[in-house]
């Protein structure tokens, strides 16, 4: 009996929830290297996930990828429509940008439903924690394309306190 083996990760994004997401860019190419070009996609994921009615929990956008927690409400499971137009019209503003026509700029996504809340809190500081990882930064905090700054502005600090925070109250220290 063959089974059939995927060359791309299986979307099950049929459900409301919370899903962690992951996309990198074509060959791991670093296009969003620029500074400015990262903030021209953070704007477009913000702008993309409330088109949706989505609520962008976590983000964090490296220059060849990019993490991304969210909450997809029940009535509204269109997650992969969302970011079929986040990876398009990103890619055709780069591409037109750059003077590079049809050049392929986004490779695939992951995606997984996170359904424990010990997996979330786990996921919650791996995003948040992304440019530290990636040696990018000492300090999460001082990475401006990320949500560590704002989790730690917006939410209170008895949630910032629990157990997976580990990591997050050490950059606050530094």
């Amino acid at each position: 009996m063959l089974t059939t083996w995927p060359h791309a990760p299986v979307h099950k994004m049929d459900a409301g929830g919370i899903y962690m997401v992951t996309a990198g860019t074509y060959q791991k190419e670093h296009f969003l290297w620029e500074p400015a070009t990262r903030t021209y996609f953070c704007s477009l994921l913000f702008e993309t996930m409330l088109k949706y009615g989505f609520e962008l929990q976590a983000w964090a956008v490296m220059s060849n990828h990019y993490h991304m927690i969210v909450q997809v409400p029940d009535q509204n499971t269109s997650l992969r429509t969302a970011l079929s137009e986040l990876h398009r019209s990103s890619a055709l503003h780069f591409n037109r940008t750059d003077k590079q026509p049809g050049r392929k700029f986004w490779y695939n996504f992951w995606d997984s439903q996170i359904t424990f809340q010990k997996s979330y809190f786990a996921r919650l500081h791996y995003v948040h924690t992304n440019p530290v990882h990636h040696g990018i930064v000492a300090n999460a905090a001082l990475y401006p394309h990320c949500s560590y700054t704002w989790f730690i502005q917006n939410t209170p600090e008895v949630f910032q306190k629990h157990d997976f925070a580990d990591g997050f109250k050490q950059n606050k220290r530094d």
